[in-house]
Order: structure tokens, then C-alpha cells, then sequence
């Protein structure tokens, strides 16, 4: 098998609809939408289309529309999580991953998350403005955050991966806002996955981090603790702790 293939799961047939496709992501537990180049992560794009992606073909468009349906059906959690790429996390572990960043939060909490420096203040508009208008879609929330302007977009592309990145704002859908693509539709995950906020609020950091090296591990058994801490951002030491039994 060549070896950019290496990172797939076996998987028994072809995920060919929206039900398989959630089968496949609770069963890895996360994975990213198409595959990434250096990143150990099985992607939803294999598990439909069978090879990489050569192009833009019918299964890159069958995944590109479940990325907007089953976050909004809260069958799945999708945002751009790992390396700022389209990723998929089951709602299984995602409290798990709410505890390990410490964001399972008021969606309120936007304040209090500035004032410690773990956000910018561009994200805490865009926090803000989610808070007060509820899901928008881009050109919306950037009208509503005064970030119209060529500079402004430039400011929202980052405060937007930063956010998503913490998982604080996930993707909620697509709108079609001009005759172009569809866009993105945001919303805060402390009111579009109120139970699995409820249910990290009840996980410590360290066992967040035991879960989702368990379940990496059990996906990739010779990962090093190096990889893991690299790609779930942890430290060396809390992915040692995470792993030793």
C-alpha cells in the first residue's frame, strides 16, 4: 500500500450515506475531512471515496455537503480543529475534548476568556456577536464584528481558527449568501451542544487526555508521545501522563 495511505482505517464498506458516515466517525472518534499531508488522522474522504482525492469529484461533494449537514443535525461536531483543517469529532468524545481545552463554558464566558489573554479581542467580538444574534453566516457575522473590510477578513479568518480551534464556535451549516459557494454558518458549541458541555464540566484534564490518547492509540499503537502531544497541543508531559496506565 503506498504510503500516504497509511493513515486510513480499514473500514468494511464503502460509507456511502449520512448514517454511515456518522457510524464511521463515532467509530474512529475523530478523523478530518479529507486527508492531510503529515497529519496521522483518518479522513472521512477515504472512507467514501476508497483512494485519495483526485480531484473534485462526486465524493469530495458528498462530504462537503455532510460537513454542513450532520453538525447541524448534531450527528457529528465539525470545525477546524486539528491544524486549522476540516475535522470531525463524535459527539462520544467531544466532551472529552471540551475538558482537555478547558472550554466548556457559558456561552457568556467570552469575557472572562479575554480578559486572561486566551483569546483576541477580534475573537471576543465575533464570541460576542454569536452570543447576541445566534448562528450566523460569515458575511453576517463579519458585518455584525465591523469586519467588512479586505483587512477585516483577514481578522476574522484568524480569530475564526483561533475560536474553533479552542472549540468555542463550531460550524453550524452553510447559508447562500451570493450567487457563489454557500457559506459557512457559525454558532457558539455551548448552545448548539449544551449536553456535551454539561457532560465535560464533569471530566478532569486528565481524563479527557487519558480518553483521547486511548482512542488514538487504539487507531495508531506505535504513536509516540511526541505525535500525540503535537497534534492534540498538549505538552510532552500531559501526553506521557495521558498514556502511562
Amino acid at each position: 500500500m503506498p504510503r500516504q495511505q497509511t493513515n486510513e482505517i480499514p473500514w468494511p464498506r464503502r460509507v456511502s450515506a449520512p448514517s454511515e458516515a456518522v457510524r464511521f466517525i463515532d467509530h474512529v472518534g475523530f478523523c478530518v475531512l479529507f486527508p492531510v499531508k503529515n497529519i496521522l488522522l483518518p479522513s472521512l474522504h477515504f472512507a467514501v471515496a476508497r483512494r485519495q482525492p483526485t480531484g473534485w469529484d462526486k465524493y469530495a461533494q458528498l462530504i462537503w455537503k455532510w460537513k454542513d449537514e450532520l453538525p447541524k443535525k448534531r450527528r457529528a461536531f465539525y470545525a477546524k480543529y486539528f491544524k486549522s483543517r476540516g475535522s470531525f469529532l463524535s459527539l462520544k468524545l467531544l466532551p472529552h475534548f471540551l475538558a482537555s481545552r478547558r472550554t466548556a463554558v457559558e456561552p457568556d464566558a467570552g469575557e472572562a476568556f479575554y480578559r486572561t489573554g486566551r483569546i483576541s479581542r477580534d475573537a471576543l467580538e465575533l464570541w460576542q456577536a454569536l452570543g447576541k444574534h445566534g448562528p450566523l453566516p460569515t458575511l453576517e457575522l463579519r458585518h455584525a464584528s465591523k469586519m467588512e473590510t479586505q483587512a477585516g477578513n483577514k481578522r476574522f479568518k484568524k480569530a475564526m481558527r483561533d475560536l474553533q480551534g479552542l472549540l468555542i464556535v463550531t460550524h453550524f451549516g452553510a447559508t447562500q449568501e451570493t450567487e457563489a459557494w454557500a457559506s459557512n454558518r457559525f454558532d457558539l458549541v455551548a448552545r448548539s451542544f449544551p449536553r456535551q458541555v454539561a457532560q465535560a464540566r464533569r471530566i478532569s484534564e486528565e481524563d479527557a487526555r487519558r480518553a483521547i490518547s486511548a482512542k488514538y492509540c487504539a487507531l495508531y499503537p506505535s504513536a509516540s508521545p511526541v505525535q500525540i502531544a503535537r497534534l492534540f497541543g498538549w505538552t510532552k508531559a500531559q501526553a506521557a501522563g495521558a498514556l502511562a496506565l
